[in-house]
């Protein structure tokens, strides 16, 4: 019989809708609590959902410590991340929590220190290693398929922040709210693709841009400044030695969620994209040695649920391909390095990033 989990969910803006949808799916899982700062949400949520007053929180720590909530669900804006997960690491609450892990290096650091003191489950919310297609590229790819893989371009587009759809600012253009703009926001799941299908980035160069640097205050009417990146691309050598190629943007028109992925090998090639994740490209010579290229149906094996893995992880099965705490940690280093390369004008060594802070992980 499967154990009973109860979960609580702090943050209800419009990604908690997606992964309610999910949770209410799973087998002998339920939603018994619910978080945010804004009142009145909690109040509809828990109507629309029959979750009793006294599981209705404004304050995530008295969430987190419930002892009728055995795991959380943290779906919020990057500011309060480092927060949430610190409280769930010290009163053993297994959590799920949002990409970028952290605003910043120094946040994800303390978290990883915090952690060696404190054995918690912490699953990062890479949502695109459940893409069908991301998943069988990797078993392709590390059963040689392709032959050695030689390079790599990844490029992740979005068009809402081009100045035909006239975004006003709010939280993702905030600074004190997210770190950065698009490199946190899109870029880290470039970031965690290319960990996921190829290897750990070793050094990097990287260009950030401001491209739109003046916005609308919902709150005024009026223009205010926006300083925060919304195009970023990177030059980076993955481990071992493959160069890889990244770039992502908000300005992009034309382009809803492109999220495009190729990864070149020796004796053949794949292409995937999120648009079409039931199904890869695969380039390669047949036995007459010509060119085929083959549109494959990904198998029914390689589907898997976002949230049925971190159910899965709190009942205690650990997937080899499941993004813990380190893989946020490690994402969040590399953020750093394209930061500072960006802004040194400098190739950055990702070593040098625990060097200068004194990390050993």
């Amino acid at each position: 019989m499967l154990k009973k989990v109860r979960l609580g969910l702090i943050g209800l803006g419009g990604m908690a809708s997606v992964h309610t949808e999910q949770i209410l799916k799973l087998e002998e899982v339920s939603l018994a609590a619910i978080c945010d700062n804004d009142a009145s949400k909690v109040s509809q949520w828990g109507e629309r959902l029959g979750i009793d007053e006294s599981m209705r929180y404004t304050d995530p720590e008295r969430l987190i410590a419930d002892s009728d909530v055995d795991a959380v669900l943290s779906i919020t804006p990057n500011h309060v991340h480092y927060d949430i997960i610190r409280l769930c690491l010290i009163h053993g609450k297994p959590i799920m929590t949002e990409k970028p892990f952290t605003r910043t290096y120094e946040e994800a650091k303390a978290l990883m220190e915090l952690a060696a003191q404190h054995d918690t489950p912490c699953m990062v919310g890479f949502s695109y290693r459940y893409v069908p297609s991301f998943r069988m590229a990797r078993d392709l790819i590390r059963n040689g398929s392709i032959g050695a893989v030689r390079h790599v371009s990844i490029q992740y587009l979005q068009q809402w922040g081009g100045p035909l759809f006239e975004t006003p600012m709010n939280w993702r253009m905030d600074p004190a709210v997210t770190g950065t703009g698009v490199l946190g926001d899109l870029g880290s799941h470039m970031v965690d693709a290319a960990r996921f299908l190829v290897g750990e980035p070793v050094e990097l160069s990287s260009l950030m841009s401001s491209l739109i640097t003046e916005r609308e205050d919902p709150a005024t009417g009026r223009p205010v400044p926006v300083d925060i990146d919304d195009f970023a691309a990177f030059v980076a050598v993955l481990e071992p030695g493959i160069p890889a190629v990244f770039q992502t943007s908000r300005n992009a028109f034309g382009c809803q969620n492109g999220f495009e992925i190729s990864v070149f090998g020796d004796t053949g090639t794949l292409h995937m994209n999120w648009d079409d994740g039931d199904f890869l490209t695969w380039v390669h010579r047949n036995e007459e040695r010509s060119e085929v290229r083959e549109r494959i149906a990904v198998p029914d094996r390689y589907k898997l649920k976002q949230m049925q893995d971190f159910v899965d992880l709190v009942r205690g099965t650990v997937r080899e391909e499941t993004a813990l705490l380190r893989d946020g940690y490690r994402n969040q280093r590399v953020l750093e390095a394209v930061v500072r390369a960006s802004r040194e004008r400098r190739a950055v060594a990702i070593g040098e990033i625990e060097a200068a802070e004194g990390a050993d992980q």
